[in-house]
């Protein structure tokens, strides 16, 4: 049970997620925890849409000797069914309180990056599913910039869901470049590739990107 750490070695932990918004592969959730802030800020630590590539692997295998960690894979798949009942923010709420579960017995503090504007709520739905806990658990809208452990909670998702993405290019063939809407090359994919059941089997089915595109081609949405 995670309780008060009064101690100098009491750990800080963030929690983050990368692919929220992708419309194919996963989206990963992390959290990591570490007891000295400064030192992460002092080798660079930071938001991972800030690093480079290179930066961020070379900054992932720092940080995986030396704080706790743990990551989350939740697949289009399993997402496809979720938010058949669940909004998104609910369901980063659910996962996020199962990572909160895992945390060392020393972390005071975990700091959440908020998908929610008003990041209150978003706490509470955490706490809706974490249940009653001593441990502070802070929401705050772009806290990936503000607090180098969530920005090392941001490195672990990311670099996570890169390796993830390069899976699935083997695995059907394809190169759909990094999955989001914005992505010319992962919208070309999709729209050449409606049929292709091992592709779909990693699109996110209720995104407008696949829906607008089933439309336009006249192909009936897989939902």
């Amino acid at each position: 049970m995670i309780g008060v750490c009064l101690g100098k070695d009491c750990l800080k932990a963030g929690v983050d997620e990368a692919g929220r918004g992708c419309v194919i592969g996963p989206m990963v959730m992390a959290i990591a925890a570490y007891v000295d802030e400064p030192e992460l800020k002092q080798k660079g630590v930071k938001d991972s849409k800030l690093l480079s590539p290179r930066k961020r692997v070379e900054l992932f295998d720092y940080l995986k000797d030396i704080c706790h960690h743990q990551v989350s894979i939740v697949s289009a798949l399993e997402l496809n069914e979720l938010m058949k009942i669940y909004s998104l923010n609910e369901i980063e709420a659910m996962k996020t309180a199962e990572l909160l579960r895992g945390l060392p017995s020393n972390v005071d503090t975990v700091f959440i990056d908020s998908p929610d504007s008003i990041p209150s709520k978003y706490r509470d739905r955490i706490i809706k599913y974490f249940g009653s806990t001593k441990l502070n658990i802070v929401s705050e809208n772009k806290a990936d910039l503000y607090h180098p452990i969530v920005g090392a909670a941001s490195i672990f998702a990311k670099v996570t869901r890169d390796a993830e993405i390069e899976k699935i290019k083997i695995k059907t063939g394809l190169d759909f470049g990094s999955g989001y809407s914005s992505d010319a090359k992962a919208v070309n994919c999709l729209r050449d590739n409606l049929q292709n059941k091992l592709l779909l089997n990693h699109v996110r089915l209720r995104w407008k990107t696949y829906t607008n595109l089933a439309d336009q081609s006249n192909q009936q949405t897989l939902f």
